[in-house]
């Protein structure tokens, strides 16, 4: 029986916790379909079946909302791994990058949310935020190699997220393959230079 410390649950929160799941599918789904210009908070209210005032409520606009959805789906399919090993960390890491290549849609999807970055400053502050947290789990996994005993202290994080994104986003937008395969060689090459250091 509930006491006043533990009081029955209505599932109103679950509720919640539901809909707004359904918004950030809806709004990912969007996104690989139509592409990010095409999207409404209308459209994306109408796909989740929420109230267009709820999306709203939720989120402001639709870079923020957009992006959420995005990153979240990123993280779910190239997670940030923990493998106890820099090496294996940066290659499970990297080759999940460069599975994209095998995803024509998800492709163009990244593509036209890098093109739109350059072209609307306010889209450009929510994207910026998402690949700032991209590059956040690669000095995560930086940190985690000092630590172990892998790397010696203060390896320049934005200089290496910088060599290791730079190759996944040019060869991304110029339309250069990306395979799994690729990352072994880039990883070692990125290893070898901070050995060195």
């Amino acid at each position: 029986m509930p006491t006043s410390d533990h009081p029955a649950r209505t599932g109103g929160r679950v509720r919640s916790q539901d809909a707004h799941d359904a918004v950030l599918r809806a709004a990912a789904e969007l996104l690989e379909e139509i592409g990010y210009r095409r999207i409404t908070m209308e459209g994306v209210a109408q796909r989740s079946g929420v109230a267009k005032s709820t999306v709203y409520r939720w989120w402001k606009s639709k870079p923020e909302l957009v992006m959420e959805a995005f990153g979240q789906l990123v993280e779910q399919r190239v997670p940030a791994p923990d493998t106890g090993d820099l090496r294996a960390d940066l290659l499970e890491f990297t080759r999940g990058l460069y599975r994209i290549d095998a995803y024509p849609v998800r492709a163009k999807a990244l593509r036209g949310l890098m093109a739109e970055a350059q072209l609307d400053p306010g889209f450009a502050v929510a994207f910026r935020e998402w690949t700032d947290s991209r590059r956040g789990v690669v000095a995560e996994l930086l940190e985690r190699g000092v630590a172990r005993g892998e790397l010696a202290p203060g390896p320049d994080s934005e200089e290496i997220a910088d060599q290791l994104f730079g190759v996944f986003w040019y060869r991304l937008l110029t339309d250069r393959p990306l395979t799994p395969e690729q990352a072994t060689g880039q990883v070692d090459r990125l290893l070898a230079g901070l050995t060195r250091r």
